[in-house]
């Protein structure tokens, strides 16, 4: 006699939202180096569904300000970025300014650490 597994089956329908904006400034030389990037100024974290707006993000953010690309996941809407904390402050507001504003976006309060 065999016993059948029981089936799950999982959808996922993801809302327009940025559901994290924040910004760790002055991040220490240790966690830098535990994320692959440079010792920098300031680190930006957004995450973002629909997850390909990332994409979006990234070039909003890149646009705004002199920050970097530190990691970019466009199937799970992480995104990280680099740079000076004021290059960071600004590239985060524009990327919720223009995720919000002009995309309809349900955005967060910035936060920072």
């Amino acid at each position: 006699m065999t016993v059948e597994k029981p089936r799950m089956v999982q959808e996922y329908v993801p809302g327009k939202q940025v559901t994290l904006a924040h910004i760790i400034a002055n991040p220490k030389k240790d966690l830098c180096e535990k994320l692959g990037i440079g010792n920098t100024g300031a680190i930006g974290i957004l995450t973002i569904t629909p997850c390909e707006a990332a994409i979006i993000a990234a070039d909003v953010a890149t646009k705004t300000a002199a920050v970097q690309v530190g990691f970019m996941d466009r199937f799970t809407g992480s995104l990280v970025i680099t740079g000076t904390v004021s290059a960071v402050e600004a590239a985060l507001s524009q990327v919720t300014n223009v995720l919000g504003e002009g995309l309809g976006f349900f955005t967060p309060k910035m936060t920072r650490t």
